[in-house]
């Protein structure tokens, strides 16, 4: 047997069509004692409401949606998305919502979904990740009225509201330290330099190689892969004045770059310290462990979560919502610079 129709409850019930529409909705119009049995009829046959034509009725699809256009192997080994989607599926299951996800190529790609998605009500509101600098899909979510929240700025939003995490601050914060430590050479292996936080960061650093007066400061974009933060790292550390302190953009990249370190016999922190813009257990179980910018990356899912359902609610009373810039942690992948070789190499 296919999916169960009104018109099949109808039949078993022995009540007309009408009926079982009024008894599903809770409109008046039947007893309640012919309500009750459409009632236990239709859970028998395990009905469920047709989402097209619940949307049709003005009902929600009890769906929200997220499309991460990156590549997708990329996205099974990072830890940023695990934890994010974790937090965003624990607060939306606790009101009954489902998160609908799709990984594509490309924002081309990404911008048909939402369209489809609008166009056969497929979810209620949606969550927009890797805000970009001058991102196309912001108009075109704007145009399709869904409720929308965003995982990023500040600006660069139009009117929608967002979430986020102040990344140039972040990015000071590291720079500081290892200037602190007296680093005068850091490089950066920076993310995709279309995103809008990918900017910042390489912005922060420039900044401060400025106010700091260091010796060189160089920003790498990857693609976040492990593939590419391995090879970026190889390339800088073959040079003959190589950096004595790298900042990356993610613990894959991160941690790739710790095993090309110890490929090309560099010590670290020895003759190289790394730092990671992100804190999962990647960064706590290699050896030595990864001074990383920590934050509730968990929380943070949960907090985009809240700020949607609270769209969906009242889209008008929504504001942007800053959460707390990721706090350094310190661990045993820095110290001065010049500890090992690197003192009579570089």
């Amino acid at each position: 047997m296919g999916r169960p129709t009104i018109a099949d409850i109808a039949r078993q019930a022995g009540v007309s069509k009408g009926a079982v529409s009024f008894a599903l909705n809770g409109r008046p119009g039947v007893s309640q004692a012919t309500r009750e049995r459409i009632l236990r009829v239709a859970e028998e046959m395990n009905w469920r409401p047709h989402s097209a034509a619940r949307a049709l009725g003005g009902s929600r699809a009890g769906a929200v949606g997220l499309v991460i256009a990156r590549p997708a192997r990329t996205i099974g080994v990072e830890p940023f998305f695990s934890q994010l989607l974790s937090g965003l599926q624990a607060v939306l299951s606790a009101r009954s919502v489902a998160l609908q996800l799709m990984v594509v190529e490309d924002t081309e790609a990404e911008i048909e979904v939402y369209r489809r998605w609008s166009s056969e009500h497929r979810v209620d509101g949606l969550i927009l990740v890797d805000l970009q600098v001058h991102d196309p899909r912001i108009a075109v979510l704007e145009a399709l009225a869904l409720p929308t929240v965003v995982l990023g700025g500040p600006g660069r939003h139009g009117s929608l509201p967002s979430v986020w995490a102040d990344d140039r601050e972040a990015m000071l914060s590291i720079v500081d330290y290892l200037a602190a430590l007296g680093h005068r050479r850091i490089a950066h292996l920076a993310g995709l330099p279309a995103f809008h936080h990918t900017q910042r960061r390489m912005r922060a650093l420039r900044d401060a190689a400025k106010r700091l007066g260091l010796e060189e400061a160089v920003s790498v974009p990857t693609d976040f892969s492990d593939a590419e933060g391995a090879a970026a790292t190889r390339a800088l550390l073959a040079r003959g004045r190589r950096p004595t302190a790298i900042v990356y953009d993610s613990d894959v990249m991160a941690v790739a770059g710790l095993g090309v370190a110890a490929e090309m016999g560099v010590s670290v922190p020895g003759e190289l310290s790394i730092v990671s813009f992100d804190d999962s257990v990647l960064a706590r179980i290699v050896h030595p462990a990864l001074t990383a910018l920590s934050r509730d990356t968990f929380a943070l899912g949960g907090q985009v979560a809240r700020v949607l359902l609270a769209a969906l609610d009242d889209p008008a009373g929504v504001r942007d919502v800053r959460t707390p810039t990721p706090r350094l942690t310190v661990r045993e992948s820095t110290a001065p610079p010049g500890l090992g070789r690197a003192s009579k190499t570089v």
